[in-house]
Protein backbone atom coordinates (compact mmCIF):
# COMPACT_ATOMS: atom_id res chain seq x y z
CA UNK A 1 0.00 0.00 0.00
CA UNK A 2 2.54 2.54 1.33
CA UNK A 3 5.28 3.79 -1.60
CA UNK A 4 9.04 2.31 -0.64
CA UNK A 5 9.88 6.09 -1.00
CA UNK A 6 7.48 6.90 2.29
CA UNK A 7 9.00 3.92 3.72
CA UNK A 8 12.20 5.43 4.51
CA UNK A 9 11.31 7.86 6.61
CA UNK A 10 11.41 8.48 10.31
CA UNK A 11 9.23 10.50 12.63
CA UNK A 12 12.08 13.23 14.43
CA UNK A 13 12.52 11.93 17.97
CA UNK A 14 13.30 15.58 19.20
CA UNK A 15 9.67 16.40 18.10
CA UNK A 16 7.91 12.80 19.33
CA UNK A 17 9.79 13.39 23.13
CA UNK A 18 8.11 17.28 22.86
CA UNK A 19 4.88 15.80 21.89
CA UNK A 20 5.43 12.80 24.53
CA UNK A 21 6.50 15.45 27.49
CA UNK A 22 3.48 17.97 26.57
CA UNK A 23 0.85 14.81 26.54
CA UNK A 24 2.52 14.00 30.09
CA UNK A 25 2.53 17.70 31.62
CA UNK A 26 -1.72 18.21 29.89
CA UNK A 27 -2.26 14.59 31.76
CA UNK A 28 -1.07 16.62 35.16
CA UNK A 29 2.33 15.21 35.31
CA UNK A 30 5.62 17.38 36.71
CA UNK A 31 7.04 17.58 33.50
CA UNK A 32 10.30 19.50 32.70
CA UNK A 33 11.02 19.17 29.14
CA UNK A 34 14.45 20.05 27.55
CA UNK A 35 13.96 18.62 24.11
CA UNK A 36 12.58 21.24 21.72
CA UNK A 37 14.79 23.33 19.81
CA UNK A 38 12.29 26.74 20.81
CA UNK A 39 13.30 29.66 21.93
CA UNK A 40 11.01 30.71 25.12
CA UNK A 41 11.18 34.89 24.42
CA UNK A 42 8.25 36.53 22.44
CA UNK A 43 8.31 37.25 19.06
CA UNK A 44 9.59 40.74 18.75
CA UNK A 45 7.20 43.47 18.68
CA UNK A 46 8.56 45.53 15.40
CA UNK A 47 7.94 42.10 13.71
CA UNK A 48 4.05 41.80 15.29
CA UNK A 49 3.50 45.34 13.85
CA UNK A 50 4.24 44.71 10.59
CA UNK A 51 2.64 41.27 10.63
CA UNK A 52 -0.72 44.03 11.98
CA UNK A 53 -0.22 46.19 9.35
CA UNK A 54 -0.28 43.43 6.39
CA UNK A 55 -3.29 42.31 7.97
CA UNK A 56 -4.52 45.78 8.31
CA UNK A 57 -4.01 46.44 4.81
CA UNK A 58 -5.36 43.44 3.35
CA UNK A 59 -2.30 41.96 2.42
CA UNK A 60 -3.54 38.52 2.35
CA UNK A 61 -3.43 37.08 -1.21
CA UNK A 62 -1.24 34.72 -3.59
CA UNK A 63 2.48 35.98 -3.93
CA UNK A 64 5.02 35.22 -6.35
CA UNK A 65 6.06 31.20 -5.34
CA UNK A 66 9.57 32.77 -4.70
CA UNK A 67 8.71 35.52 -2.46
CA UNK A 68 7.64 38.74 -2.85
CA UNK A 69 10.64 41.50 -4.50
CA UNK A 70 10.31 43.49 -0.94
CA UNK A 71 11.20 40.34 0.89
CA UNK A 72 14.37 39.08 -1.66
CA UNK A 73 15.71 42.39 -1.23
CA UNK A 74 15.79 42.03 2.50
CA UNK A 75 17.36 38.96 2.62
CA UNK A 76 19.77 39.89 0.11
CA UNK A 77 20.53 42.61 2.26
CA UNK A 78 20.63 40.56 5.28
CA UNK A 79 23.45 38.56 3.38
CA UNK A 80 25.63 41.47 1.95
CA UNK A 81 25.82 43.16 5.39
CA UNK A 82 26.42 40.41 7.41
CA UNK A 83 28.28 38.15 5.76
CA UNK A 84 30.05 39.74 2.71
CA UNK A 85 27.30 37.74 -0.05
CA UNK A 86 26.07 38.70 -2.98
CA UNK A 87 22.93 37.58 -4.49
CA UNK A 88 20.23 38.28 -6.46
CA UNK A 89 16.49 38.26 -6.42
CA UNK A 90 16.77 35.18 -8.84
CA UNK A 91 19.56 33.27 -6.53
CA UNK A 92 17.13 33.18 -3.08
CA UNK A 93 13.98 31.26 -2.55
CA UNK A 94 11.89 31.85 0.51
CA UNK A 95 10.03 28.60 2.40
CA UNK A 96 7.80 27.18 5.12
CA UNK A 97 11.35 27.39 7.26
CA UNK A 98 14.29 25.99 6.59
CA UNK A 99 12.82 22.55 6.47
CA UNK A 100 11.48 22.88 3.52
CA UNK A 101 14.53 24.62 2.23
CA UNK A 102 16.83 21.22 2.60
CA UNK A 103 14.16 19.22 1.39
CA UNK A 104 13.87 21.07 -2.00
CA UNK A 105 17.51 21.21 -1.91
CA UNK A 106 17.51 17.49 -1.68
CA UNK A 107 14.67 16.73 -4.03
CA UNK A 108 16.48 19.34 -6.83
CA UNK A 109 19.75 17.44 -6.89
CA UNK A 110 19.62 13.44 -5.86
CA UNK A 111 19.36 10.62 -7.63
CA UNK A 112 19.28 7.21 -6.32
CA UNK A 113 22.59 5.80 -5.99
CA UNK A 114 24.29 9.56 -5.02
CA UNK A 115 25.83 10.16 -2.05
CA UNK A 116 25.71 12.78 0.58
CA UNK A 117 28.33 13.20 3.70
CA UNK A 118 26.97 13.98 7.01
CA UNK A 119 29.10 14.98 9.98
CA UNK A 120 27.63 13.40 13.12
CA UNK A 121 26.35 14.24 15.57
CA UNK A 122 23.82 15.79 13.10
CA UNK A 123 20.53 17.57 13.27
CA UNK A 124 17.49 14.63 12.85
CA UNK A 125 16.23 15.50 9.15
CA UNK A 126 19.60 15.69 7.65
CA UNK A 127 20.02 11.91 6.64
CA UNK A 128 16.23 11.38 6.33
CA UNK A 129 15.45 14.02 3.64
CA UNK A 130 18.97 12.15 2.06
CA UNK A 131 17.25 8.55 2.36
CA UNK A 132 13.84 9.77 0.78
CA UNK A 133 15.58 11.06 -2.44
CA UNK A 134 16.82 7.49 -2.92
CA UNK A 135 20.46 8.53 -2.08
CA UNK A 136 23.24 7.67 0.60
CA UNK A 137 23.38 9.37 3.82
CA UNK A 138 27.61 9.24 4.20
CA UNK A 139 27.95 9.34 8.17
CA UNK A 140 31.15 10.53 9.58
CA UNK A 141 31.97 10.27 13.47
CA UNK A 142 33.13 13.46 14.53
CA UNK A 143 35.70 13.18 18.27
CA UNK A 144 34.99 15.45 20.67
CA UNK A 145 38.49 16.16 21.10
CA UNK A 146 38.03 17.92 18.26
CA UNK A 147 34.69 19.84 19.57
CA UNK A 148 32.56 17.32 17.25
CA UNK A 149 34.07 19.52 13.95
CA UNK A 150 34.91 17.91 10.84
CA UNK A 151 38.38 17.33 9.87
CA UNK A 152 40.00 17.72 6.52
CA UNK A 153 41.48 14.07 6.77
CA UNK A 154 37.99 12.89 8.08
CA UNK A 155 36.44 14.54 4.63
CA UNK A 156 38.64 13.52 2.21
CA UNK A 157 38.31 9.75 3.40
CA UNK A 158 34.87 10.13 3.16
CA UNK A 159 34.92 11.15 -0.66
CA UNK A 160 33.46 8.44 -3.41
CA UNK A 161 33.26 9.20 -6.69
CA UNK A 162 29.62 9.28 -5.88
CA UNK A 163 29.68 11.99 -3.68
CA UNK A 164 27.15 14.84 -4.57
CA UNK A 165 26.55 16.79 -0.96
CA UNK A 166 28.34 18.06 1.90
CA UNK A 167 26.08 19.07 4.49
CA UNK A 168 27.57 21.05 7.31
CA UNK A 169 25.70 22.99 10.42
CA UNK A 170 27.49 26.02 12.33
CA UNK A 171 26.81 26.52 15.04
CA UNK A 172 26.04 22.86 15.60
CA UNK A 173 22.46 21.31 16.84
CA UNK A 174 23.11 19.35 18.77
CA UNK A 175 26.40 20.40 20.20
CA UNK A 176 26.67 24.06 19.46
CA UNK A 177 30.33 24.25 17.78
CA UNK A 178 31.13 26.47 15.61
CA UNK A 179 33.49 26.17 12.41
CA UNK A 180 35.91 28.77 12.29
CA UNK A 181 37.40 30.66 8.93
CA UNK A 182 40.32 28.52 9.19
CA UNK A 183 38.72 25.36 9.44
CA UNK A 184 35.89 26.04 6.58
CA UNK A 185 38.80 27.52 4.11
CA UNK A 186 40.88 23.80 5.03
CA UNK A 187 37.54 21.75 4.19
CA UNK A 188 37.29 24.13 1.05
CA UNK A 189 40.48 23.39 -0.20
CA UNK A 190 39.94 19.41 0.31
CA UNK A 191 36.64 20.13 -2.15
CA UNK A 192 38.77 21.76 -5.18
CA UNK A 193 38.53 20.61 -8.03
CA UNK A 194 35.39 18.37 -7.06
CA UNK A 195 31.89 18.62 -8.38
CA UNK A 196 30.66 18.14 -4.32
CA UNK A 197 28.51 20.86 -3.24
CA UNK A 198 27.87 22.29 0.01
CA UNK A 199 24.72 22.97 2.35
CA UNK A 200 25.72 25.23 5.17
CA UNK A 201 22.97 25.15 7.58
CA UNK A 202 23.03 28.60 9.21
CA UNK A 203 19.78 28.89 11.40
CA UNK A 204 22.04 29.36 14.58
CA UNK A 205 24.40 32.31 12.92
CA UNK A 206 22.95 35.22 15.23
CA UNK A 207 23.38 33.03 18.63
CA UNK A 208 27.24 33.27 19.26
CA UNK A 209 28.84 32.90 22.93
CA UNK A 210 32.24 33.70 24.21
CA UNK A 211 33.47 36.32 21.48
CA UNK A 212 33.15 33.37 19.13
CA UNK A 213 32.89 35.11 15.31
CA UNK A 214 30.62 33.99 12.74
CA UNK A 215 32.18 32.90 9.23
CA UNK A 216 29.64 32.19 6.53
CA UNK A 217 30.43 28.97 4.89
CA UNK A 218 30.21 30.51 1.11
CA UNK A 219 32.78 33.89 2.12
CA UNK A 220 35.75 31.62 2.82
CA UNK A 221 36.69 31.36 -1.31
CA UNK A 222 35.19 32.39 -4.37
CA UNK A 223 35.21 28.05 -4.52
CA UNK A 224 33.06 27.42 -2.15
CA UNK A 225 30.78 30.82 -2.71
CA UNK A 226 30.44 28.87 -6.46
CA UNK A 227 29.55 25.31 -4.64
CA UNK A 228 27.77 26.58 -0.86
CA UNK A 229 23.79 26.61 -1.09
CA UNK A 230 23.27 28.47 2.40
CA UNK A 231 20.25 28.06 3.94
CA UNK A 232 18.90 30.43 6.85
CA UNK A 233 16.28 31.06 8.61
CA UNK A 234 14.24 33.65 11.70
CA UNK A 235 13.37 30.55 13.65
CA UNK A 236 16.06 30.69 16.15
CA UNK A 237 17.27 34.16 16.64
CA UNK A 238 14.30 36.08 16.53
CA UNK A 239 11.90 33.80 18.01
CA UNK A 240 9.91 32.84 14.99
CA UNK A 241 9.72 29.40 15.34
CA UNK A 242 5.74 29.26 14.78
CA UNK A 243 5.77 31.27 11.69
CA UNK A 244 7.42 29.11 9.63
CA UNK A 245 10.00 31.19 7.71
CA UNK A 246 13.40 30.09 6.08
CA UNK A 247 15.36 30.99 2.68
CA UNK A 248 18.19 29.83 0.61
CA UNK A 249 20.66 31.44 -1.24
CA UNK A 250 23.12 30.23 -3.92
CA UNK A 251 25.12 31.39 -7.26
CA UNK A 252 23.17 28.58 -9.66
CA UNK A 253 19.99 30.56 -10.43
CA UNK A 254 18.82 27.67 -12.44
CA UNK A 255 18.83 25.38 -9.37
CA UNK A 256 17.35 27.78 -7.40
CA UNK A 257 14.43 28.37 -10.89
CA UNK A 258 13.96 24.11 -10.12
CA UNK A 259 13.39 24.34 -6.40
CA UNK A 260 11.34 27.12 -6.92
CA UNK A 261 9.03 24.91 -9.71
CA UNK A 262 9.22 22.08 -7.07
CA UNK A 263 8.10 24.46 -4.42
CA UNK A 264 5.10 25.65 -7.00
CA UNK A 265 3.68 22.53 -7.18
CA UNK A 266 3.91 21.46 -3.80
CA UNK A 267 3.15 24.62 -1.19
CA UNK A 268 3.68 27.72 -3.63
CA UNK A 269 4.66 30.91 -1.71
CA UNK A 270 4.88 31.09 2.20
CA UNK A 271 2.30 32.49 4.33
CA UNK A 272 2.10 36.59 2.41
CA UNK A 273 1.73 38.37 6.21
CA UNK A 274 5.24 36.55 7.42
CA UNK A 275 6.74 37.73 4.32
CA UNK A 276 6.08 41.46 5.25
CA UNK A 277 6.71 40.43 9.08
CA UNK A 278 10.18 38.47 8.44
CA UNK A 279 11.60 42.26 6.67
CA UNK A 280 12.02 44.55 10.02
CA UNK A 281 14.25 40.84 11.34
CA UNK A 282 16.25 41.08 7.74
CA UNK A 283 17.39 44.51 7.67
CA UNK A 284 18.23 44.68 11.39
CA UNK A 285 15.17 46.78 12.70
CA UNK A 286 15.20 43.94 15.84
CA UNK A 287 18.97 43.39 16.34
CA UNK A 288 18.63 44.95 20.06
CA UNK A 289 16.34 42.07 20.59
CA UNK A 290 18.59 39.62 18.77
CA UNK A 291 21.48 40.67 21.41
CA UNK A 292 18.87 40.52 24.38
CA UNK A 293 18.14 36.97 23.66
CA UNK A 294 21.67 36.01 23.31
CA UNK A 295 23.16 37.76 26.22
CA UNK A 296 20.47 35.75 28.30
CA UNK A 297 21.13 32.55 26.10
CA UNK A 298 25.37 32.59 27.17
CA UNK A 299 24.32 33.22 30.46
CA UNK A 300 22.21 30.06 31.19
CA UNK A 301 24.82 28.42 28.92
CA UNK A 302 27.89 29.29 30.82
CA UNK A 303 25.78 28.29 34.33
CA UNK A 304 24.04 24.99 33.01
CA UNK A 305 27.69 24.20 31.87
CA UNK A 306 29.17 24.74 35.12
CA UNK A 307 26.35 22.43 36.85
CA UNK A 308 26.57 19.29 34.39
CA UNK A 309 30.56 19.44 35.08
CA UNK A 310 29.93 18.94 39.04
CA UNK A 311 27.82 16.08 37.94
CA UNK A 312 29.93 13.35 38.19
CA UNK A 313 30.37 10.93 35.13
CA UNK A 314 28.85 13.23 33.23
CA UNK A 315 30.81 16.11 31.50
CA UNK A 316 29.42 18.23 28.33
CA UNK A 317 31.55 20.78 26.51
CA UNK A 318 30.48 24.58 26.55
CA UNK A 319 28.71 25.94 23.94
CA UNK A 320 30.33 28.24 21.13
CA UNK A 321 26.94 28.73 20.17
CA UNK A 322 22.94 27.53 19.38
CA UNK A 323 20.97 26.75 22.48
CA UNK A 324 22.07 23.23 23.29
CA UNK A 325 24.24 21.32 25.42
CA UNK A 326 24.96 17.70 24.33
CA UNK A 327 26.15 15.56 27.75
CA UNK A 328 28.35 12.85 27.62
CA UNK A 329 27.01 10.06 29.27
CA UNK A 330 28.89 7.43 28.48
CA UNK A 331 31.10 7.03 32.04
CA UNK A 332 26.79 6.07 33.51
CA UNK A 333 25.30 4.79 30.21
CA UNK A 334 25.30 2.66 26.91
CA UNK A 335 22.30 3.29 25.96
CA UNK A 336 20.92 6.93 25.41
CA UNK A 337 17.65 6.02 24.47
CA UNK A 338 17.24 3.83 28.01
CA UNK A 339 18.86 6.87 29.76
CA UNK A 340 16.27 9.52 28.30
CA UNK A 341 13.44 6.71 28.55
CA UNK A 342 13.90 6.37 32.41
CA UNK A 343 14.75 9.69 32.84
CA UNK A 344 11.48 11.21 31.71
CA UNK A 345 9.53 8.26 33.31
CA UNK A 346 11.44 8.53 36.87
CA UNK A 347 11.89 11.82 37.57
CA UNK A 348 10.00 14.11 34.55
CA UNK A 349 12.46 15.01 32.71
CA UNK A 350 12.58 15.44 28.91
CA UNK A 351 15.80 14.76 26.92
CA UNK A 352 16.71 14.16 23.51
CA UNK A 353 18.93 10.58 23.25
CA UNK A 354 22.45 10.85 21.21
CA UNK A 355 21.54 8.25 19.00
CA UNK A 356 19.04 10.33 17.35
CA UNK A 357 21.61 12.22 16.59
CA UNK A 358 23.83 9.39 15.31
CA UNK A 359 26.25 9.46 18.30
CA UNK A 360 25.55 7.37 21.15
CA UNK A 361 26.41 8.28 24.83
CA UNK A 362 25.50 11.33 25.00
CA UNK A 363 21.92 13.12 25.79
CA UNK A 364 20.65 16.30 24.11
CA UNK A 365 19.40 19.04 26.03
CA UNK A 366 18.25 22.61 25.61
CA UNK A 367 18.58 25.56 27.73
CA UNK A 368 16.03 27.59 25.60
CA UNK A 369 14.05 28.26 28.74
CA UNK A 370 14.43 30.05 31.94
CA UNK A 371 17.48 29.71 34.55
CA UNK A 372 15.16 28.33 36.91
CA UNK A 373 13.79 25.70 34.94
CA UNK A 374 17.10 24.74 34.28
CA UNK A 375 18.59 24.34 37.45
CA UNK A 376 15.79 22.52 38.72
CA UNK A 377 16.04 19.84 35.49
CA UNK A 378 19.59 19.60 36.25
CA UNK A 379 18.99 19.23 39.94
CA UNK A 380 16.92 15.93 39.27
CA UNK A 381 19.24 14.27 36.55
CA UNK A 382 22.14 14.72 39.38
CA UNK A 383 19.75 12.35 41.79
CA UNK A 384 19.08 10.21 38.40
CA UNK A 385 22.53 9.68 37.74
CA UNK A 386 23.43 8.92 41.04
CA UNK A 387 20.91 6.33 41.42
CA UNK A 388 22.54 4.80 38.37
CA UNK A 389 25.79 4.83 39.47
CA UNK A 390 24.81 2.77 42.89
CA UNK A 391 22.93 0.06 41.12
Amino acid sequence: MLSNRIKTLSPSMTIAISTLARNLKEEGKDILSFSAGEPDFDTPRKIKDAAIRAIESGFTKYTAVAGIAELLDAISYKLKRDNGLKYERNQILVSNGAKQSLFNITQALLNEGDEVIIPAPYWVTYPELVKYTGAKPVIVHTDEKNSFKLTPAELSAAISERSKLLILNSPSNPTGSVYSRKELEELGRVLEGTDIMVVSDEMYEKLLYDGTVFTATASVSEDMYRRTITVNGLSKAVAMTGWRFGYLACTDSELVSKMTALQSQSTSNICSIVQKAAIPALLGEVDEDILSMREAFEARAKEATELFNQIEGLSVLRPKGAFYLFVNIKDVSDDSMHFCAELLKRYGVAVVPGIGFGTEGYFRFSFATNIVTIREGVRRIEKFVGELSKS
